[in-house]
């Protein structure tokens, strides 16, 4: 097993053309036609057509490949052809071929259209579908590029508790575990622990999963996700909004140039993508109310926005764009009041337009002890149980803020993806934890 052999990606890529090549993957799909075998193989890095001529391959081997069935695995060797007529234009003309494994039983996934419940349920197999693979190499090239943004804007990858004692934000969206003979929670962000570590590596970053207990089915929700999140000291509410910008716009014209056939297969022009930039338009949060009434909704002052209100907002932006300055009542107890208007918070969500909504949430900190005191005591809070988050204050405390950006709210936007579900290889939602 130590042959060299050659990703589908690079052949597909140009400048192997008339070359011997070989590759190794599973059988994606067949059909046949005028004694030669069409033969699409998946190897991971994307799907080539192999063509096997009845004249150039033995008979038995010819027969054997005409009577294999799907995602049999296999090694094939032949020469990098140039044919507008195959997938993406280039093709592999195949000399030999060694087979490595026959599926005992017929593939499950029959090529045919098969019911959402169905396709959950073969998770473990659906994510070999071509639009499962392209998905998934978005989310990597998605992930990358924020990485290579953050870093060479001196931010330094940090890596926070996944079990916690204290909620970052509502009590009543933990999952609770058995932590010994005590009480502990998986954790809803980084957060609190991130205002921590600021203090040592100033700006940072992680990417870890985050976990909520929300009884949601909409198509946007999921109980395990992904969180991009940042913290940033010496960082006010328009400094983190100014990195949200410069960040997804990073994303977004890293994505139109290295997913491009992902995106437009996907339903996505990376046209668009490109044209994506600073500065989002602003909205406040009364401006948003006022609009919502005049769409027609019921929606009273000092209520948080779901996805019906933050739809009928996104549906009439064709840009990313902040709602801000969200009231005192709806955001976690660490957002610092405007001192302009201490009933709204210096808070930011980030919403991707076309009916996508949120895909950010964040704003400035409160970093004064005395009035994070005060917002712990008018939320009805333990002070026990954040004794060292207001430590935080009594030592060398500075204006912070920061962010976090759900991973598969953003991928469903870029991707133009209909459910949050796809965005994730085995999505956890209310009703489902198998497979």
């Amino acid at each position: 097993m130590t042959e060299e052999y050659v990703a589908a990606e690079k052949i597909l890529a140009g400048g192997m053309e008339s070359k011997e090549a070989t590759i190794r993957g599973w059988l994606h799909s067949r059909r046949s036609g005028g004694g030669i075998l069409f033969l699409l193989i998946r190897d991971g890095s994307g799907i080539i057509q192999c063509t096997a001529k009845k004249d150039q391959l033995p008979d038995r081997l010819f027969k054997e490949l005409e009577e294999l069935p799907r995602e049999s695995t296999l090694e094939l060797s032949g020469v990098v052809r140039r044919d507008v007529r195959s997938p993406r234009g280039f093709e592999l003309t195949l000399h030999d071929a060694k087979i490595f494994h026959r599926p005992s039983e017929e593939f499950p996934i029959a090529m045919k259209k098969h019911g959402p419940d169905f396709l959950l349920d073969h998770r473990h197999l659906w994510i070999r579908s071509q639009k499962m693979q392209m998905i998934m190499r978005a989310r990597a090239e998605m992930l990358d590029a924020a990485r290579t943004w953050l870093k060479s804007s001196g931010y330094t990858e940090a890596q926070m508790p996944t079990l916690i004692t204290a909620a970052c934000e509502g009590g009543s969206t933990l999952f609770e575990v058995k932590y010994f003979d005590e009480k502990a929670y998986l954790t809803q962000s980084w957060q609190l622990y991130a205002e921590a570590v600021i203090s040592s590596l100033g700006r940072i970053y992680t990417v870890a999963p985050s976990f909520r207990a929300e009884k949601s089915k909409t198509r946007r929700h999921l109980t395990e996700y992904w969180h991009l999140e940042v913290e940033a000291p010496w960082t006010d509410l328009e400094g983190i909004m100014k990195v949200q910008e410069e960040l997804l716009t990073a994303v977004c014209h890293r994505l139109s140039q290295t997913a491009e056939h992902e995106l437009r297969t996907l339903g996505r022009d990376p046209e668009y993508l490109r044209s994506v930039g600073p500065p989002f338009p602003r909205l406040r949060y009364d401006k948003a109310i006022d609009i919502l009434r005049e769409e027609g909704l019921d929606v009273d002052w000092g209520v948080d926005f779901g996805y019906r209100e933050e739809r009928k907002l996104a549906i009439r932006f064709k840009e990313p764009f902040f709602v801000t300055h969200f009231p005192k009542g709806v955001k976690a107890f660490y957002h610092m009041p405007d001192p302009s208007k201490p009933e709204v918070t210096l808070s930011a969500d980030l919403l991707a337009p076309e009916g996508y909504g949120e895909i950010t949430g964040g704003g400035q900190r409160i970093h004064d002890l005395d009035q994070l005191l005060q917002r712990v005591k008018e939320e009805h809070l333990d002070p026990t149980a954040y004794k060292w988050y207001i430590d935080l204050r009594r030592y060398g405390t500075v204006p912070h803020s920061g962010f976090g950006m759900g991973v598969e709210r953003t991928l469903s936007w870029l991707c133009k993806l209909r459910h949050i579900r796809d965005a994730i290889p085995f999505p956890r939602l209310i009703n489902r934890i198998y497979p």
